[in-house]
C-alpha cells in the first residue's frame, strides 16, 4: 500500500520525502529544446546558408533565450554540424528500416533506388543543406562525429547485396558499393538541385507527378543496367 506524503514531502511515518522524476522531467526538457533548437536551425541554414544564418532568428524561432542555444551546442559552427548530423542521420536511418538483406538482390537495388529517390523528393531541406555544404567544400561536414559510423553500415549493407547478386548471377563481380551509391544519389540529387534551370532548358514540368514517377524508374533502370554482368 502506498504511503500518504503531507506538505512537508515526508511520508506520513515521518520517512524520506517521496521520490519525484525531476531528473527523467529535466531529461525530456532538455530533449524538446535540442529537438525545437535543431528545428529553428535547419530552417534558418536552409534559408540563409551557413554564413547568413543568425543565432538571434534560431533562438527567435524555437522561443527560447539564445544563451541555451550555446549551454547545448557551444557555438554556431557546433549547431550547423548537429543539424547536418541530423540530416544524415534521418536519412540514414530511414535506409536502415529497409531491411535490404532480406529481398531479393535486384529488388532490393531497386527497393534501394526508388526510396532515396523519393526521400530526396519529400525532404527538399536535405537538399539544401547538402548543396551549402558543398559550397563550404565539406570544412563543418568533417568535423562530425558520427559520419563513418552512419555510413558504413549503408556500404556494408550494399556489399551483402552486390556480393549476393554477382553469385546468384545477377550482376557483375566487380560492382562498388560506394559507386552504386553514389550514381544512386547523384541521379536523385542532380534532378531536384537543378530542377528550375532544367525546366527552362528543356520546357518540362520536372515536378509534375507523372516525371517524378517517371524519374525515379529511370534511377533504377540505369542502376540495374550498370549492374548487369557482361553476356558470356
Amino acid at each position: 500500500m502506498a504511503k500518504a506524503v503531507g506538505r512537508s514531502g515526508r511520508g506520513s511515518d515521518g520517512g524520506e520525502p517521496a521520490r519525484r522524476p525531476v531528473r527523467k522531467k529535466a531529461g525530456r526538457d532538455a530533449e524538446r529544446t535540442r529537438a525545437s533548437v535543431l528545428a529553428a536551425a535547419t530552417r534558418t541554414f536552409v534559408e540563409s546558408g551557413f554564413n547568413g544564418a543568425r543565432i538571434d532568428l534560431i533562438a527567435e524561432r524555437a522561443a527560447i533565450n539564445k544563451q541555451l542555444i550555446y549551454y547545448y551546442f557551444g557555438s554556431k559552427e557546433q549547431l550547423y554540424v548537429a543539424v547536418l548530423d541530423a540530416a544524415y542521420s534521418a536519412l540514414r536511418s530511414a535506409e536502415a528500416d529497409l531491411h535490404l538483406a532480406d529481398l531479393d538482390p535486384v529488388a532490393a537495388i531497386r527497393e534501394l533506388a526508388l526510396f532515396n529517390w523519393r526521400y530526396h523528393v519529400a525532404h527538399p531541406d536535405l537538399i539544401s543543406l547538402v548543396r551549402t555544404e558543398n559550397l563550404h567544400k565539406a570544412r563543418y561536414l568533417r568535423r562530425s562525429r558520427k559520419l563513418t559510423g552512419l555510413n558504413s553500415p549503408l556500404i556494408a549493407a550494399i556489399s551483402g547485396l552486390l556480393k549476393r547478386g554477382a553469385a546468384s548471377g545477377q550482376f557483375r563481380a566487380d560492382a562498388d558499393p560506394v559507386d552504386v551509391y553514389i550514381t544512386i544519389a547523384a541521379l536523385s540529387f542532380y534532378y531536384l538541385a537543378n530542377q528550375w534551370t532544367l525546366a527552362v532548358n528543356f520546357k518540362r514540368k520536372l515536378l509534375a507527378p507523372a516525371r517524378l514517377s517517371a524519374w525515379g524508374e529511370h534511377i533504377v533502370a540505369v542502376i540495374l543496367a550498370s549492374l548487369r554482368p557482361e553476356p558470356a
